[in-house]
């Protein structure tokens, strides 16, 4: 019985979603292939189909996999996003959602562990994000609830 331990810890999914990103991005897995089975991730990397689970789905958040009924899970065709930092990435798309209108004035953001579940990113680097976009008046801290978007002053004459 092989005891190889490559992947251990409690943080198992983020390394696997780490290395999987790594194959997506480099090409190992090209945009329009297929994701080789759970079962073969989970032969391959010698972890649980839950853990494969998780790693998949944070994949799917970041929209680098698309899952097809009865076609399994699909690299996606839109190139990921490179940002040299992490927190450019949560600030840019957080900024979008609040200029399209999807977050409206008034509205909580979601909270920091929902922001970084959905972007397997550390507190810090979600704070980092969210004090960008303060600095840009997009959005203010209310004590012990939360972040919420900005409510733009009108201009009158």
């Amino acid at each position: 019985m092989d005891k190889s331990r490559w992947l251990t810890g409690g943080r198992v999914h983020l390394k696997l979603t780490a290395v999987l990103r790594d194959r997506i991005t480099t090409g190992v897995y090209p945009a329009g292939s297929r994701l080789p089975s759970e079962n073969a991730l989970s032969t391959e990397f010698k972890i649980a189909r839950t853990t494969i689970r998780r790693a998949l789905a944070a994949l799917e958040a970041e929209e680098l996999l698309v899952t097809i009924p009865s076609k399994g899970r699909l690299v996606s065709a839109r190139p990921p996003v490179q940002s040299p930092y992490q927190y450019r990435l949560i600030a840019e798309e957080l900024r979008v959602s609040i200029e399209s209108g999807d977050l409206a004035e008034g509205t909580a953001l979601p909270s920091e562990t929902t922001l970084c579940k959905r972007y397997t990113a550390s507190r810090n680097t979600v704070r980092h994000a969210l004090g960008v976009l303060e600095r840009e008046s997009l959005i203010e801290p209310r004590q012990g609830r939360g972040w919420f978007v900005r409510r733009q002053e009108s201009e009158t004459s």
